[in-house]
């Protein structure tokens, strides 16, 4: 096992795989961009190093300076965490160039995936279903995507070949609509992943967003843990996750894990990845994508099986063996999550900065706060918004999403606006309570509802007063101090 680890990355997971390395013996090394000289990251790890100015392409993306931090540090191994580096399959080449372990998928597995075409097409390969589509090797043109579209059938989806997170992606429902939508598509994708590369599917109506966890061992042996429930979208970027999927029967959920295994086995994937399907009103399922990384939503998936992502990430890198058979992989109860960010879901959840003035997380039992930040801290303009994550376990479903409206009702921000409101809202309405809804079920309606029920939010005086109100208190208060390891919030009722 490695002696010493850097994470390649910042806030809430660089904590989260802080905790992990610390339980285990490890030692950590954060870096940090000025922006985050005094982030709960920096403070919580081994050691620290100043990677570059705040802007992320001079920092948490600059390749050298990540190199030059692990090597000075005498770090073993490089987690990238998720988001900036960490599907990068450059970063990936250069990290093991530089004799360093990479705890993650192998450079032509975050290239092949990476390209949606090559993995559609190594998905087909594995007996996986894949959407009906059209997919070049080379540049075409608008025309040729028009003639291909036809042959598919409109609505078609305009998609970035290189792409992730629905950057560059259009629904089209006719030739003139296609016409005038790709060159803006494709300007999105080229801007966005420096690739202007466009290929088509068939659109599947109101479909659900159900994926696979698993974890390879880079051999061709493979495990699972169970399916997760992403189908609460807005802009395509997951609001609210949970596990097991209510969308999906026994028989659905046992044909998507062996789908993925299939998909793992036949590419002899390496590390934690998630295999993501569309899933179709009549049940039939489809391929969607590979993500090869730790995914924002893995708490769940943790609560559920007692089973700690972050270790068997380190135990496939260091030495290249699964902790654990299929077998000894157990589902208990249910779990969900929603993710807090510096937004404002009235202002069309326009992202925010500045200096959190008070924190306070819930205290509950069977509930998990994956958090980056505390009283006092500053969220940057450079980054994404997320503050935090907050996860709840219940016997069943209805109490896990009880106990999730509970904890948001517990949870305290003063200084910059969030999306808590928003997320409590959500956590009590009937119809995704019951389990109603697919991935257009926010934009079709929800989101307009909850903007409809609620006034405005104080101006930035009112909220400035606020904090200062509750200033005094932050030194004080005792629900402030410092918990960085997400287990450590569960109290009482810890992993097994």
């Amino acid at each position: 096992m490695f002696k010493k680890v850097l994470i390649a990355n910042r806030g809430e997971i660089a904590c989260r795989v802080i905790a992990t390395l610390r339980e285990h013996g490890i030692g950590s090394v954060a870096v940090y961009s000025d922006a985050d000289a005094q982030a709960m990251h920096v403070r919580t790890a081994d050691e620290a190093v100043r990677i570059g100015p705040p802007e992320a392409r001079q920092s948490y993306l600059n390749i050298a300076a990540l190199i030059e931090a692990a090597r000075d540090s005498g770090a073993e191994a490089i987690h990238p965490g998720y988001g900036f580096l960490s599907e990068n399959a450059m970063f990936a080449e250069a990290v093991e160039q530089a004799g360093l372990g990479f705890i993650g998928p192998t450079p032509g597995q975050s290239r092949g995936f990476g390209d949606k075409r090559l993995a559609r097409e190594a998905a087909r390969k594995a007996g996986v279903p894949t959407v009906a589509g059209y997919e070049a090797r080379s540049e075409v043109s608008d025309r040729s995507l028009a003639t291909e579209a036809g042959r598919l059938g409109y609505p078609v989806l305009i998609k970035a070949a290189l792409g992730g997170g629905g950057k560059g992606m259009t629904i089209v429902t006719g030739e003139a609509e296609l016409l005038a939508s790709a060159p803006s598509a494709r300007r999105v994708a080229l801007a966005a992943f420096g690739d202007g590369s466009l290929y088509l599917e068939k659109l599947i109506e109101r479909p659900r967003h159900v994926e696979i966890q698993l974890v390879g061992d880079g051999q061709g042996g493979a495990v699972h843990f169970f399916e997760r429930e992403c189908s609460l979208q807005r802009r395509h970027q997951k609001v609210l996750e949970e596990t097991r999927s209510p969308g999906a029967s026994d028989k659905v959920r046992v044909a998507m894990a062996e789908a993925a295994l299939a998909l793992a086995r036949a590419v002899q994937y390496r590390g934690a990845g998630t295999v993501e399907f569309l899933l179709a009103p009549d049940e039939r399922f489809y391929f969607l994508e590979v993500n090869t990384r730790l995914q924002v939503e893995h708490p769940v998936t943790e609560l559920i099986t007692a089973q700690d992502l972050v270790w068997w990430q380190l135990a496939v890198a260091a030495e290249g063996k699964l902790v654990a058979p299929q077998e000894a992989i157990a589902a208990r109860g249910h779990a969900v999550e929603v993710r807090v960010y510096a937004e404002n879901p009235a202002e069309d959840f326009l992202p925010q900065a500045g200096r959190l003035a008070r924190v306070v997380w819930p205290r509950l039992p069977f509930v998990r706060v994956d958090a980056g930040v505390e009283s006092g801290a500053e969220i940057p303009l450079q980054y994404d918004p997320i503050v935090a994550k907050i996860a709840a376990w219940g016997p069943d479903r209805q109490s896990a999403w009880a106990r999730l409206a509970s904890a948001l009702d517990q949870t305290v921000i003063h200084g910059v606006v969030t999306n808590l409101d928003f997320l409590r809202a959500l956590t009590r309405d009937p119809e995704l309570r019951a389990g109603h809804f697919d991935t257009t079920t926010l934009e079709s309606g929800v989101i307009e509802r909850y903007r409809e029920s609620r006034s405005e939010p104080a101006p930035a005086l009112a909220l400035a007063a606020a904090a200062l109100a509750e200033a005094p208190r932050v030194a004080l208060a005792p629900e402030v101090r410092r918990a960085t390891d997400p287990f450590d919030t569960l109290g009482p009722w810890g992993r097994s």
